[in-house]
């Protein structure tokens, strides 16, 4: 039987969340923002996102071609700012990471339109990045992705492997155990850092598919994105303690801990 990505909306039981997404490596939580949100964060991005070069395909890079990519959304969009730390993802955050750390940070954020003619991304993990472990590893990264569009199968809706998250480094999905996430705009993707997952090929003639994503990872862990550079520290100074500890603009543990800094010179 081909595996299926579980879905709920976003008012379904935290717990009953975090053991959906524990069990599969991945769902869908469908209402987690308005219309009139993805208008606003389309409206920040704008300018960025027509910048942003749709380059013709190389095979060999890790990133398809046919895509715009814009990275330091936290800069740029103070929408997705705020949906930085949507409840949602913070009672997933807490759940999934702090069993492994005392604070959890941002670690990816980029918006992403993919084009028509755009391929499938090799299969890959979040966690790959840090290789001292090999699969499974524990929970290290928890992702999602922000639809700003409908996913569909066609238009380069994500390739998730359902219950890779379990598996040893050495197996191979196979074709039918690789699902494609279909969701309506205002959704998101949520997936461990060990599920196996990729961008996926947009076979439409004029279907742009945009989604954002951000990742999390544990707060004693290097972000894949330096935060630290990816935003002026004037903005980070008007935040809450919430956002500076999301962007880790905080030690990871209370006291002289990873990361220790004297908070006036912040503030």
């Amino acid at each position: 039987m081909k595996p299926t990505i579980p879905v709920c909306d976003s008012g379904e039981n935290p717990d009953a969340m975090h053991d959906l997404l524990s069990e599969a490596g991945c769902l869908v939580v469908t209402g987690m923002a308005e219309q009139t949100t993805i208008d606003l964060v389309k409206a920040e991005l704008a300018d960025y996102m027509q910048e942003a070069e749709s380059e013709e395909d190389d095979p060999e890079n890790f990133y398809p071609g046919k895509t715009h990519r814009v990275v330091a959304l936290m800069h740029r969009s103070p929408t997705m700012r705020e949906l930085m730390t949507h409840p949602v993802v913070e009672q997933l955050g807490d759940r999934h990471l702090l069993p492994n750390c005392a604070k959890w940070q941002l670690n990816v954020s980029a918006a992403l339109e993919i084009g028509p003619g755009a391929r499938d991304q090799i299969l890959h993990r979040e966690e790959d990045l840090y290789q001292y472990w090999s699969p499974p590893r524990p929970n290290l990264i928890l992702a999602s992705m922000w639809a700003m569009s409908d996913f569909t199968a066609d238009n380069g809706g994500t390739q998730l492997v359902p219950g890779s998250h379990r598996w040893e480094a050495d197996r191979v999905a196979t074709p039918d155990e690789v699902v494609r996430a279909e969701m309506p705009a205002g959704s998101v993707l949520f997936w461990l850092g060990g599920t196996l997952h990729g961008g996926g090929a947009n076979v439409t003639e004029d279907d742009w598919r945009y989604g954002i994503i951000l990742t999390y990872v544990l707060g004693w862990l290097r972000q894949e994105e330096n935060q630290h550079l990816s935003i002026p520290l004037l903005d980070v100074i008007s935040m809450s303690d919430v956002m500076r500890t999301r962007l880790g603009f905080d030690m990871d543990y209370d006291g002289d801990g990873l990361g220790f800094y004297d908070p006036t010179v912040l503030l």
